[in-house]
Order: C-alpha cells, then sequence, then structure tokens
C-alpha cells in the first residue's frame, strides 16, 4: 500500500513539471511532498512491524521459575550420581 504513495508522488511531481499555472504547481509540489512522507512513513511502520517478537513465543515468570527448578534438580541429581561410585 505504501508504494502507491510513491507512485502518486511521482505523479505529481510530473504533473507539476507540465503545468503551466503557480496555483497548480504549488498544490502539486505539496501534494508530492506529503505524499513522500506518507510513503517514507508507510516503509518504516513495514520495516518496524516485520522486526518484532512473537509474544506467544514469550515464556512467563512462572514457567521460567519452574524450569530453573527443574535444570537445578537434575544438575543437583548428576552431581550426586557422579560423587557416589
Amino acid at each position: 500500500m505504501h508504494w502507491l504513495f510513491l507512485l502518486l508522488a511521482i505523479a505529481a511531481m510530473a504533473f507539476a513539471f507540465l503545468t503551466t499555472s503557480m496555483g497548480v504547481l504549488l498544490g502539486c509540489l505539496l501534494a508530492a511532498l506529503v505524499l513522500f512522507v506518507l510513503w517514507v512513513l508507510g516503509l518504516y511502520q513495514s520495516r518496524v512491524a516485520g522486526s518484532g517478537r512473537d509474544e506467544t513465543l514469550m515464556i512467563d515468570p512462572g514457567e521460567l521459575r519452574r524450569l530453573r527448578e527443574q535444570a537445578q534438580a537434575r544438575k543437583d541429581e548428576s552431581d550426586a550420581s557422579g560423587a557416589a561410585p
């Protein structure tokens, strides 16, 4: 969608070069500037939205504590079995 803004900005700039009226020229240049800014904002938004992390893959604190306790229990068990001949 944001690429449409770039195409419209280029079209407004081309129309500004072809017109002979000062009012139309200023309007086209202003429209081209606004459309170019909208294109840059849309491009930025699409880049930022694509780099986000999936919240469903995040571990809540209770689950993280349980996993740490399990890891500590396995470590203690392996230390105990390694120390006993």
